[in-house]
């Protein structure tokens, strides 16, 4: 018997068993598919060619420094209409609009008129009141002695009366002469009295010189004041807006002398919305971009911020002082203005991902682990060249950035990613 037949019978029979009981496995060994795999991986590729397909960003938040974005403008930090308090004319050259004026500068200088001589006759009534008072001063040492001159003439008229009671009793002196003595102790006390009734005239009389001198120092001020009104002077440092009275001009009490704008430092003045007013502190650090100079920046910082809304707008009201030393920002400027706030975790997205749900309610499309679309409600916080930033997305987040208007939450998609830009 030959051993190369055997040989090949048990091949052909290894063979055909693998063919026929292990058909899939040698298919899938040699690379070939079945008609099942290929009828799955059909409708496989059926669905996906089905599905909507976008495209979406690997993005994961980043800590960034937040910032209040208002518009507002610039004001300056005093203004005032200087007014004359009295009437004249002006006999000063005018100030020219544009000028700057120190504090205490004269503005416009008017006629003093008769104020110096009403000045002059005050102070002479200011002398002679406080001569009255010296006068009635002296007068007090010669009451004071009439004073004690009375009662020793009354201590005399009480011994004469006594005497002559005394001897009326012992039938030594008439009645006649006690009477006598009495009417002497009547006198005697009258002209106590009339002493004292002097000094208190003459107390009177100094209190009188007193007022006098009190009224007479009064129009002595009140001349004062009405002379030092007829020079107008600067109350701060600062520029003219308009020219200052014109010389021969008359001036009445409220007429305008002129304008100062003082505007170092300036401020920038902004209407913060009631949902943003919680991050705004006083104190804290802004910046602003004024309207025509896009590179340019100045920065100060939060001054005042109010306690009570504005009732139409319900905006509350916010000023930012900056220094202004040359005068090179102007009062009335529009300014883009940023106020720091706490930091956030936040993503960096194309402004064009962002999009509305059903609700209005302004957010973007994601895709989850599942390739299902979820919906996120975001807040902006900043808009910069390369996108904006935006919360409420989970830290790590595959935001759909192309066909995001094609799709609602809870739909599968087909997404192709790509990396988000730092």
């Amino acid at each position: 018997m030959r051993l190369f037949p055997v040989l090949l019978a048990i091949a052909v029979s290894a063979l055909l068993y693998v063919f026929v009981m292990e058909r899939e496995w040698l298919y899938a060994y040699v690379g070939i598919s079945t008609q099942e795999d290929t009828v799955v991986a059909e409708n496989e590729s059926a669905t996906v060619e089905n599905m909507i397909k976008v495209v979406a960003l690997h993005s994961k938040a980043q800590m960034i420094d937040s910032a209040v974005v208002l518009r507002g403008q610039t004001e300056a930090v005093r203004q005032v209409e200087v007014r004359s308090e009295t009437s004249s004319t002006v006999v000063s050259e005018p100030l020219r609009k544009g000028m700057f004026v120190e504090a205490g500068e004269d503005m416009c200088v008017l006629d003093p008129g008769t104020r110096n001589a009403s000045l002059v006759e005050a102070r002479a009534r200011l002398v002679e009141a406080k001569a009255r008072v010296s006068e009635a001063e002296m007068r007090v040492p010669e009451n004071t002695a009439r004073i004690a001159e009375a009662e020793a003439r009354l201590e005399e008229a009480l011994s004469n009366e006594n005497a002559a009671v005394q001897l009326s009793k012992d039938g030594y002196a008439s009645d006649t002469r006690v009477k006598n003595t009495r009417a002497a102790v009547a006198a005697a006390l009258a002209s106590v009295e009339a002493a004292k009734s002097g000094t208190l005239t003459s107390a009177a009389g100094i209190d009188s010189a007193r007022a006098g001198i009190q009224s007479a120092e009064a129009n002595v001020a009140a001349a004062q004041t009405e002379l030092e009104r007829i020079v107008i002077k600067a109350p701060f440092g600062g520029l003219l807006e308009v020219d200052t009275a014109e010389l021969g001009s008359l001036m009445q009490p409220g007429t305008l002398c002129g304008t100062i704008i003082q505007l170092d430092p300036i401020k920038l003045v902004a209407f913060v919305p009631e949902t943003e007013v919680d991050r705004v502190q006083q104190g804290a650090l802004a910046g602003a971009r004024l309207a025509g100079d896009d590179e340019a920046t100045i920065q100060g910082r939060v001054t005042f911020l109010s306690r009570a809304a504005d009732p139409s707008t319900r905006t509350f009201r916010v000023e930012i002082e900056v220094p202004n030393a040359d005068l090179a920002i102007r009062d009335g400027q529009t300014a883009e203005i940023l106020i720091s706030a706490a930091g956030e975790m936040a993503h960096l997205i194309p402004a064009s991902a962002l999009t509305l749900n059903d609700e209005g309610l302004l957010g973007i499309r994601a895709v989850n682990g599942e390739g299902i679309v979820e919906f996120y409600k975001v807040s902006l916080l900043r808009d910069t060249p390369n996108g904006v930033w935006i919360s409420g997305p989970p830290e790590a987040a595959d935001i759909i950035v192309r066909g995001q208007e094609f799709v609602t939450h809870g739909v599968e998609v087909a997404a192709t990613f790509q990396e988000a830009k730092s």
